[in-house]
């Protein structure tokens, strides 16, 4: 009989319910590191093949990418043993070959049974009944941890954590980065799974926690890790969903296709990973999912490319060389799109940049009306710059349905209902996009939570903001102004000189200080900065807006107009603020005002 618990250095082994011992502490090994480990075991100071170890964890017929699967079980078993690599004290690595355990394992004898005197033929029965009884109860006792283990565990949340690139070359980590995203975008449209964001989940690019860690961080019941690997113009990928509690590999596959058919390929890999989680799909996400034109390989690596550049400039040549590859490459477009959009924060005028935003959207629904990304841009740029609110509102829930895990899209609709005054609805937007993005900041819910009259409930949400980012200058701004709807002056004026000091050509925040001033009674201090928000606007497009708002402060009821005016001349998107902004009374019940809301044409709350 073979024993069922062996020993190795401080460890015990309890190979019935993959269990490790040590000091008293129990640990339930993941599968993959336990079958290697009870391999290795088996064959203390012998090397064992990794061919050996492939045969042993994956099936015959099953596609894995043997060489980083392997890796990954057999760091996270040195993990759970505290061993190193580069100084092993248990696991050697044997160079293009194997693992060699390097310590003496102890098999304790399982005892002896006693040899029975003569029997007759039917008490040897009886006898051997009742021990196969006994058995079979055994069993079921020692059997249970196991069956607990392995019990199936509802998926309705997962992470695609960031795709190893597996070509040894630095320079194309876009190429995985950009395959991480896509199969993120169409997992996302499967509405009955909650498909964590990109912006968090490339937070744990290069990182070598555990997956139940990871899980815990982001709130989710799977990952999925794998591999890219783009060579010439074939690419390869490399999937394995694993549970995460308890750790559990689920399934492994690789792929191969020309790049011309990398959308086809990402499409196929979402649909089996929704197989496998059981998640049953609509027909309009069957369809969604299996719809996947080929790509411009070169159009499609260029975009690739501009996504992961640092430099706005540099992202934008590399999308207008897309496009130029390919006309009518959709996603080119809504890029082109943003980065028009980001330039007027950047000082460009509203009025040059948004025409430009506008028609390359235009022309990316165009070529494509399914593209989520597409309606989420325009809904924006509806409400944003526009004014348009109704069609602002069509275009974001449309995202929605498209894609209901893109948490952009949820920020955006979030906004759209804060600035037409649903600020109570808004929260629940920012909310969801927090569970979508669990790493992001968490200021919208705070901003809108500010404007839905909440006071201490974005008081208290600023705070863990700034907990982690002290020097979030809106976050410090919006906490000076609650400061001052609960007049709390000493206290919103502290704020506001540290607001100043973080962003000192901040206009938003100049404004926005200066405002808090005139209410704290500080007017000097309110006009130094209407005079350094003036001195700006040589250099920089000086907003009409945030003139307007400081003037309002200082109770300049005929200034605060006529800079209103110049906000709504120039399409400025603080405009969109207008309704829901803390005016005075004396401002909201001016007939010019009254005027100027009507001609913005808010929905009615």
């Amino acid at each position: 009989m073979r024993a069922q618990t062996v020993r190795f250095g401080p460890f015990q082994l309890d190979l019935r319910a993959a269990e490790l011992h040590h000091n008293g502490t129990k640990t339930k090994l993941p599968e993959q590191p336990f079958q290697i480990l009870a391999e290795l075991v088996e064959h203390p100071g012998e090397v064992v093949t990794r061919e050996e170890l492939c045969q042993r964890l994956w099936r015959s017929d099953t596609f894995v990418d043997f060489e980083h699967g392997l890796n990954t079980a057999v760091r996270r078993l040195r993990e759970i043993l505290g061993d190193s690599a580069e100084k092993p004290a248990y696991i050697e690595t044997v160079p293009r070959h194997g693992y060699r355990l390097m310590v003496e394992v102890e098999r304790p004898e399982p005892p002896t049974p006693p040899i029975p005197a003569p029997l007759q033929r039917w008490k040897i029965r009886l006898v051997a009944l009742a021990l196969l009884l006994v058995a079979a109860a055994a069993a079921v006792v020692w059997r249970q941890p196991l069956l607990e283990r392995y019990r199936p565990v509802k998926i309705e949340s997962l992470a695609v954590l960031p795709l190893v690139n597996l070509s040894g070359n630095p320079d194309e980590e876009y190429f995985a980065d950009g395959m991480t995203e896509q199969l993120i975008t169409q997992l996302g449209k499967v509405r009955a799974l909650r498909v964590i964001s990109r912006q968090s989940v490339m937070q744990y690019k290069g990182t070598n926690k555990p997956v139940p860690q990871i899980a815990r961080e982001l709130h989710v019941d799977a990952v999925v890790e794998g591999s890219a690997l783009r060579a010439g113009d074939k690419v390869r990928i490399t999937t394995q969903l694993i549970q995460a509690n308890p750790e559990r590999h689920l399934w492994s596959e690789s792929y191969e296709r020309d790049l011309r058919d990398v959308l086809a390929l990402q499409s196929e890999v979402a649909q089996a990973i929704t197989n496998e989680v059981k998640i049953k799909l609509t027909p309009q996400e069957q369809t969604r999912l299996a719809r996947a034109r080929p790509v411009n390989p070169e159009a499609y690596q260029a975009l690739l490319k501009g996504r992961y550049e640092k430099d706005s400039k540099k992202a934008f040549a590399y999308f207008q060389q897309a496009i130029a590859l390919d006309p009518t490459y959709a996603p080119a477009y809504v890029e082109l799109a943003d980065y028009y959009i980001g330039e007027t924060y950047n000082g460009r005028p509203v009025k040059e940049a948004t025409p430009l935003a506008r028609a390359a959207v235009d022309k990316a629904l165009e070529l494509d009306p399914t593209l989520a990304e597409a309606h989420a841009k325009l809904g924006y740029i509806k409400f944003w710059f526009d004014w348009d609110w109704s069609g602002a509102e069509a275009d974001l829930k449309r995202t929605l349905l498209l894609n209901p895990n893109n948490a952009y899209a949820h920020f955006a609709y979030g906004g759209f209902l804060n600035h037409i005054g649903r600020s109570g609805e808004a929260v629940g937007e920012f909310q969801k996009q927090q569970e979508l993005d669990p790493l992001s900041s968490g200021f919208p819910v705070a901003f809108a939570l500010f404007y839905a009259r909440r006071y201490d409930e974005s008081i208290a949400q600023l705070n863990k903001v700034l907990e982690k980012k002290p020097d979030f200058a809106l976050a410090n701004a919006v906490l000076a102004w609650n400061y001052v709807q609960k007049q709390m002056y000493p206290e919103a004026v502290a704020v506001c000189r540290r607001v100043v000091s973080i962003a000192p050509e901040d206009q938003v925040m100049l404004g926005g200080c200066g405002w808090v001033y005139a209410h704290a009674g500080r007017r000097q201090d309110a006009l130094a900065l209407l005079d350094r928000l003036k001195k700006l606007s040589p250099r920089l497009h000086l907003d009409p807006f945030v003139v307007a708002f400081l003037y309002d402060g200082l109770g300049d009821d005929d200034r605060t107009m006529e800079w209103l005016e110049r906000a709504y001349r120039e399409r400025s998107p603080q405009m969109s603020f207008v309704k829901i902004e803390f005016w005075s009374d004396s401002l909201r019940s001016d007939p010019r005002f009254q005027d100027l809301l009507r001609r913005m044409n808010f929905p009615q709350s």
